[in-house]
């Protein structure tokens, strides 16, 4: 795998954490712009139909006991972008990952790091760098102890104020 954070998952041992930032991504995304245009995931569909290859890597993961967990911090109301990607996240949760959303306003005592990122067994964290509009510019890995601690620490104070995916109605 040449994806830096499919091979994350793959190797993850007992953990991977995603906190995701931003209240737009890739607006040029083609599946976005389907959406845009009334395009919806079935979930009695057959599955093969949703996101591949990285579905398949996360249910593998979580399979193994990998706790795989991803916190969204957004704005309310929400853009367009956040309701497409709150529609598109129950097949993630059918693979084992645990979502939750964190409204931005009940986030503004949280010291967060400047970008979005994936920590993986609490050793190492894959910064994700995007241009203004919200593609990906490059990626950068840390093991840096004190950077470590600190995503760890951000993230799990992201978490325990987050709601649950299946609780959280978009604004």
């Amino acid at each position: 795998m040449t994806n830096p954070v499919l091979n994350g998952l793959a190797k993850a041992r007992h953990s991977a954490v995603h906190l995701e930032m931003r209240d737009a991504y890739q607006p040029n995304d083609p599946e976005f712009i389907a959406w845009q245009k009334g395009k919806r995931l079935n979930p009695a569909a057959d599955q093969s139909t949703w996101w591949r290859p990285f579905l398949d890597v996360v249910t593998e993961t979580t399979a193994r006991g990998v706790v795989l967990r991803r916190a969204r911090i957004i704005s309310e109301p929400v853009t367009d972008y956040i309701k497409y990607e709150y529609d598109v996240t129950f097949p993630n949760v059918v693979a084992g990952e645990l979502v939750r959303w964190l409204p931005r306003r009940n986030a503004a005592d949280v010291l967060l790091p400047g970008t979005d990122l994936w920590m993986f067994d609490n050793s190492s964290v894959l910064f994700t760098y995007f241009s203004g509009i919200g593609e990906v510019v490059d990626r950068e890995w840390c093991t840096e102890p004190t950077i470590v601690e600190m995503v760890s620490t951000s993230f799990e104070m992201v978490w325990e104020r987050a709601t649950p995916h299946e609780e959280y109605k978009p604004v």
